[in-house]
């Protein structure tokens, strides 16, 4: 499979999910990912970046995983928690993105920020490079409990949320909503990524 192309969407999925979860943080009174929840109650509480609690959180989720089954562990993974922590409080920094302003108009904005964080992370992970710490980490634990990725998803976003409250961090309506929209544009993203780099072996090969 051509390594230019896998890193071409595995670059462009980072960059898809980092924009997602920027333009979430701009109307997050209606409510972000379990994750963001999280990192925006730890810079809220104590500060720092966003960006940055999003690298931290990734580097001891990293060192979980590597004691739990280091099959989960490639270098993209490490790409992946710094690219996106950088990205993040870049975007952020950068201010080109719409701020909250009207109700319906803030609902669509997250919409899309679900809709590029489903994609970017559907298309990251068909390049084969190295899936997110947060994704490692939860496959890791499904692997050692034998209890399915559904549930230990629902289980470990559900504390995180809760983890995110008692910290302060944004929860409201579409924090419950995210795993809904985003699930099915990641496996759609994630199928056509793959049929993009087989097409392209296929051509190759003739």
């Amino acid at each position: 499979m051509h390594l230019g192309k896998r890193i071409m969407l595995f670059i462009c999925g980072l960059i898809l999910f980092s924009m997602g979860i920027a333009q979430a943080v701009q109307v997050k009174y209606l409510g972000i990912h379990p994750w963001e929840v999280l990192h925006v109650g730890l810079y809220e509480m104590f500060g720092l970046s966003i960006g940055q609690w999003s690298i931290i959180i990734g580097v001891i989720l990293i060192i979980i995983t590597l004691l739990l089954d280091r099959q989960y562990i490639h270098i993209g993974t490490f790409l992946n928690v710094f690219f996106v922590g950088w990205s993040v409080d870049l975007i952020l920094w950068l201010d080109f993105l719409p701020h909250a302003h009207h109700l319906i108009i803030d609902m669509m904005l997250i919409i899309l920020s679900m809709a590029l964080m489903g994609v970017g992370g559907g298309i990251n992970n068909a390049a084969r490079i190295g899936s997110g710490p947060r994704d490692g980490f939860m496959l890791a634990i499904a692997d050692k409990t034998n209890f399915s990725i559904r549930s230990i998803r629902i289980t470990l976003e559900s504390s995180i949320v809760i983890l995110g409250i008692l910290i302060g961090g944004p929860v409201f309506i579409f924090t419950f909503i995210y795993t809904f929209v985003q699930s099915p544009l990641f496996q759609f993203a994630y199928l056509k990524g793959r049929q993009f780099l087989m097409a392209k072996k296929e051509v190759l090969e003739l």
